[in-house]
């Protein structure tokens, strides 16, 4: 969602509160394209701090749908985001970019304010570094790729190298959970 906040940018002092409505239909990023389940709308405040920066504060909640990382299974993941940036008035949104400020980059040059932008830019913050679909996850099957949470397979588990012997006491004590 666009929101134009030239009249915030006009008046010192100003503030405003708008409903903002997730338009993203997914989270794109390098590791892939996530569909976004839900994205429920939250309420923005945009404040001019006395004419030399804006206060962007708001917090919402969104369902991001994300693969298990030992199974594949699709895992609703939900995300909680609490924005809170200072964004400096006088640079220009090139400007910002060139001194790494990433929070003006929100901001283009006709002063409409990219709220999708600013969703992405917390959820990429807050993503997990592992997702499971329960605790204990079995995975999938090395050799012919079977769900193990929902069936077994006949595949001949490979015979230990003795020599490997200690190492799997050593997994076997400190399995991941």
């Amino acid at each position: 969602m666009k929101l134009d906040i030239s009249d915030v940018y006009s008046l010192d002092n100003k503030e405003i509160t708008r409903k903002v409505h997730i338009e993203m239909a997914e989270f794109q990023s390098r590791q892939g394209k996530f569909p976004i389940q839900t994205g429920e709308p939250f309420d923005l405040t945009i404040a001019n701090e006395e004419g030399k920066r804006l206060r962007l504060s708001g917090e919402g909640d969104v369902t991001v749908q994300i693969p298990c990382d030992r199974c594949l299974q699709e895992v609703d993941v939900p995300f909680h985001f609490v924005i809170e940036k200072e964004i400096p008035m006088e640079l220009s949104s090139q400007e910002a970019e060139d001194d790494n400020d990433e929070a003006a980059a929100f901001i283009d040059e006709e002063r409409v304010l990219d709220t999708d932008r600013l969703v992405f830019h917390e959820i990429l913050v807050n993503w997990p570094t592992k997702v499971l679909c329960k605790s204990d996850c079995k995975g999938i099957c090395p050799k012919c790729g079977t769900n193990l949470n929902l069936a077994t397979c006949d595949c001949e588990q490979g015979e230990l190298d003795p020599r490997m012997a200690q190492f799997q006491d050593v997994f076997n004590k400190f399995k991941e959970v």
